[in-house]
């Protein structure tokens, strides 16, 4: 069940020289730099944006991810477009991919947390945004592709297992919410362990 999700219709596949995923549209944001030496990937970590919010689609996600988020478009956008933020990977609400950030770089999204006692996880991790809300429920599309990213990079990063995925409000609890009480954890950890013929068991880091 590794049959998702190119553009192309080939199999979602990373390239673990160039760090891009293959076949997925990359935009390259500035808003990333080196990770410390010999830090391995180990934590996917799963967060939701929606710009402005509540709303979905156009062009501001990536603008924000870019620095070209102007003021003028929407009273909101002022408060924001100071922002230096990336992600390595956005996945809209109709299931497409997008790509901010090589995994071999640290993208800027995670901020000040901790997971099983380790702090600085962007140092290690992958921040993957779902367009969404906390409260609004997620796309089946984005399960799919959800999925079947994290079991692309089992494929290629060691340091990555079935249960090293987790949402930004448990690195950093009281601070963030996301990805929010709509977000369906058992569903995701099904789809993985199908994906990845895991024996029944409860993934969240």
């Amino acid at each position: 069940m590794r049959d998702v999700l190119r553009r192309d219709g080939l199999p979602l596949r990373v390239d673990p020289v160039t760090g891009l995923v293959e076949g997925v549209h990359f935009v390259p944001s500035p808003n990333c730099d080196e990770r410390p030496p010999g830090c391995d990937l180990e934590l996917v970590v799963v967060h939701n944006i929606s710009l402005p919010p509540g709303e979905y689609g156009g062009p501001w996600i990536e603008r924000l991810f870019t620095n070209a988020l102007a003021g003028t478009e929407h009273p909101y956008f002022e408060d924001i477009r100071g922002l230096r933020v990336s992600a390595h990977l956005l996945i809209r609400r109709d299931g497409s991919l997008m790509q901010f950030v090589p995994l071999g770089l640290r993208a800027w999204h995670a901020g000040e947390s901790s997971w099983r006692g380790r702090s600085r996880c962007n140092d290690f991790s992958v921040g993957v945004e779902l367009e969404g809300a906390d409260d609004v429920p997620y796309e089946d599309r984005q399960y799919t592709t959800l999925s079947a990213l994290v079991a692309a990079l089992v494929d290629v990063y060691p340091g990555i297992r079935p249960d090293s995925v987790t949402g930004h409000s448990d690195i950093a609890p009281g601070r963030k919410t996301d990805p929010g009480p709509a977000f369906d954890w058992p569903r995701l950890h099904a789809l993985v362990r199908q994906r990845l013929a895991v024996p029944g068991q409860d993934l969240r880091a």
